[in-house]
């Protein structure tokens, strides 16, 4: 388990880096422009990575899997668009509700359902709090932007009522 545990951080520090990068960059009138981007220098990765694990049976292998290689582009295709309309729209702060979406989607929805792994009574406790991550979150943004419009609220009042006051001086 240790080595799924430093497998997924790999995996996290790395959709880390690529929300840095779309949340860094300007935006642009072209949703797909960043996401054109950074898929070509991720293929152009994986090109000089297949070169050095080349085996002779590449492109049977390719060829015998067309069907699951078209739908994991697909795949991808939908997430980075997803992770555009997430980011782009609410911030990097929202990935907690992809993550635990995520969780659902793929460990349940593909996992157990399937490909039929195994889901006990601890994994049905992980899926109860990770629904309760997403509950407790968007409750806790809820809040947090309604104490940011009240502050900005005041702070238009104050700015009105001393234009008022001065307009009397």
């Amino acid at each position: 388990m240790i080595k799924a545990v430093i497998f997924a951080t790999i995996a996290a520090v790395g959709n880390a880096i690529f929300v840095y990068g779309q949340r860094g960059s300007q935006e642009s009138k072209n949703p797909f422009l960043f996401m054109l981007g950074a898929v070509i220098i991720c293929t152009l990765l994986f090109f000089v990575s297949t070169l050095t694990f080349n085996t002779e049976k590449n492109i049977s292998y390719l060829i015998s899997n067309w069907k699951y290689v078209l739908m994991g582009g697909f795949g991808f295709f939908v997430t980075f668009f997803g992770f555009y309309l997430l980011y782009s729209g609410y911030g990097a702060s929202t990935y907690i509700i992809y993550a635990v979406i995520s969780i659902i989607t793929t460990s349940i929805g593909v996992g157990v359902f399937l490909f039929k792994e195994p889901f006990n009574l601890y994994h049905s406790l992980a899926l109860v709090f990770s629904i309760l991550a997403i509950t407790f979150y968007c409750y806790g943004q809820h809040v947090a932007l309604q104490k940011k419009y009240v502050e900005n609220d005041s702070k238009e009042e104050n700015i009105v009522i001393s234009h008022v006051v001065s307009d009397f001086e």
